[in-house]
């Protein structure tokens, strides 16, 4: 998309006015052609009319945004996806007569582009460079051009979260089930976490029985097993004198 489409905001609703003193709040008219002539949509070539149609837009903040802009004739099918722009805005008559605009929104958090401006030429032979042109009606062609939908904050920090979430998670569950690796000019081997980590019992847990105190544990005397065995020997000499 080039600098300048990215500078205008894309356009949230298209529509038809019947009076250029009865716009609606937020919505741009396009009163003139490219070359400067009368952009009424209605007006006939040989004979002046009081019913004028012009073409606006608004490009304030909703939640759908125009993706696509169709002119077809009046008899033909309405386009799969998309709206008919049937009525005016101020006076609720006819938009149009003989074709019919019609036009495509999407949400936009949905959409990467979307029309971001429309202008009307009176020379169905002159080109606009980087417009789509719409159609042709009353020798006038209808010419819109895509730009890039902006992203806010929010919408960034949501769309990325899941995807951190899901890295750390992945990291994770690295750290915990697989070693860790070393490549030496050898080769690579596995080298775990507690390799080259010598075991040995602390030297204050190193005391002999015999010094080991008694420990009174609620009324509990812990002894040693050399007192247990002092206290408790019975060497079974009766016993033994009576075995024949």
């Amino acid at each position: 998309m080039s600098e300048e489409s990215n500078k205008l905001g894309p356009i949230s609703a298209v529509g038809i006015v019947s009076s250029l003193t009865k716009i609606p709040d937020g919505f741009y008219v396009v009163t003139q052609t490219t070359d400067g002539s009368d952009a009424d949509l209605w007006k006939d070539g040989l004979f002046k009319s009081k019913v004028t149609r012009y073409l606006c837009f608004s490009r304030k903040t909703e939640p759908e945004v125009v993706v696509d802009m169709k002119l077809i004739d009046i008899k033909d099918p309405l386009p799969e996806s998309f709206t008919l722009v049937q009525e005016t805005l101020d006076k609720k008559e006819a938009a149009m007569r003989k074709r019919r605009l019609c036009v495509k929104m999407s949400t936009r958090e949905a959409a990467e582009t979307a029309v971001c401006d429309i202008q009307i030429t009176a020379k169905s032979k002159f080109q606009l460079v980087n417009y789509t042109c719409v159609g042709e009606i009353n020798n006038m062609g209808i010419w819109y051009r895509m730009g890039d939908v902006p992203r806010s904050r929010s919408s960034q920090q949501t769309r990325s979260a899941p995807k951190t979430d899901a890295l750390y998670s992945t990291i994770s569950r690295i750290a915990i089930s697989r070693p860790q690796y070393q490549q030496e000019n050898s080769g690579i081997y596995t080298m775990s976490a507690l390799d080259d980590v010598p075991f040995m019992v602390s030297e204050k847990f190193h005391v002999k029985p015999q010094q080991m105190q008694q420990v009174s544990l609620m009324g509990i005397t812990i002894k040693s097993l050399a007192e247990i065995e002092e206290e408790f020997h019975y060497n079974f000499g009766t016993e033994l004198s009576i075995v024949p």
